[in-house]
């Protein structure tokens, strides 16, 4: 298995409330509603854009993935969410125009206009977004609020969010990025917003922030664009290692040098043993046998400051390989914070009980 990680090139949010405000340097990006108060009694709306580069993209599925199986997650992680008391949907859809990141932040003073906004794509000035006479496909707010952003309706992706859920936005944006990489549409970035149905709602009662980390955070959570995909390996030929017959086991990371440059990519050795291993006659080491694990094996990633999931347990996306030494799995090291430490943990099912061994797999990401 595989799973790949980039950064955007350019976010921004669009905030109906300022409409030629610019915020492509802020900290944060967010997809609101919110009422402001008295002097300003109407609900607002912001909503944001994010790109990744196209041939970054193109080169993950050329060159890494091939003919596999492969899946692709935007992945935005949030700092503040607020007002999540009734089930809410963030959709995704693809931008259909183009726009221009900007220098500016939230409430500047004087505002910065020299980027996309909630009524310019570009600048102030410069190209608005599309409001009425839309292309074929193609929509966007004309009705409250015009602005925000156009969209192609025939590509989408959307998380309904739910009180006590996951509040990162992590959801699979595969259709998209197939367009952008057959060229069937041009790569204009995501639009993030919640669902019509959420939007411009004037009642404070049931109105939700959802603030996420943009790429100018200073933070370990910039966005993310993920790619997954199968490579499982599955030997075949003839071996001396046989698969493990006891739950008792020990499970051993090789080939952990235990500090990794940021591009690097590394094959992890599994080696196993059982633990009470039977008595024998027989000239070598029992214990320098090598052993398979089972078939329903995989890895998972945890950050040690913070204890979060990096990379979760997923079939088939983190299973492991085996070959005719044993059992490995490959893991790319870009997209991982530099200079932090993680731990990798094992995951084994066998005879229907799930097994989880960690014991010191651990390993650095450095500036390099």
């Amino acid at each position: 298995m595989a799973v790949y990680k980039i950064f955007p090139t350019q976010d921004a949010t669009m905030y109906s409330m300022f409409p030629q405000m610019n915020t492509g340097i802020d900290e944060i990006i967010e997809a609101t509603t919110t009422t402001f108060g008295p002097f300003v009694p109407n609900p607002q709306v912001s909503r944001f854009l994010i790109q990744f580069d196209s041939n970054e993209m193109n080169n993950i599925i050329n060159t890494k993935i091939g003919t596999r199986q492969w899946d692709a997650y935007l992945q935005c992680y949030a700092a503040v969410v607020t007002g999540l008391n009734e089930p809410t949907t963030i959709d995704v859809y693809p931008s259909s125009q183009s726009w221009f990141n900007g220098t500016g932040k939230y409430l500047d003073q004087p505002i910065t206009t020299d980027g996309v906004s909630w009524t310019w794509a570009h600048y102030s000035g410069s190209t608005p977004w599309t409001t009425a006479s839309y292309n074929a496909g193609s929509t966007g707010s004309y009705s409250t609020t015009p602005g925000g952003g156009v969209w192609l309706t025939a590509y989408s992706a959307s998380q309904l969010f739910q009180y006590s859920d996951n509040i990162d936005l992590n959801v699979s944006v595969k259709n998209m990025v197939s367009a952008w990489y057959s060229s069937s549409i041009p790569n204009n970035g995501f639009i993030v917003k919640q669902a019509n149905q959420d939007e411009f709602i004037d009642n404070p009662n049931v109105q939700v922030e959802f603030k996420f980390f943009s790429i100018d955070t200073n933070t370990i959570y910039p966005p993310q664009l993920e790619f997954r995909w199968d490579d499982t390996v599955n030997f075949s030929g003839s071996s001396s290692v046989t698969t493990i017959n006891t739950p008792q086991m020990t499970v051993v990371l090789g080939e952990n040098p235990g500090t990794f440059y940021s591009g690097s990519v590394n094959k992890f050795r599994v080696n196993c043993r059982p633990t009470y291993p039977p008595v024998v006659f027989q000239t070598a080491s029992i214990y320098l046998e090598n052993y398979y694990l089972p078939t329903e094996s995989y890895w998972s990633l945890k950050d040690l400051s913070t204890n979060e999931v990096i990379i979760d347990y997923s079939d088939p996306y983190t299973k492991l390989s085996t070959d005719i030494s044993g059992s490995y799995f490959t893991m790319y090291m870009n997209g991982l914070e530099p200079e932090r430490n993680y731990q990798i943990l094992i995951k084994t099912i066998y005879s229907g009980s799930v097994l989880i061994f960690n014991d010191n797999y651990y390993f650095k990401v450095v500036n390099g």
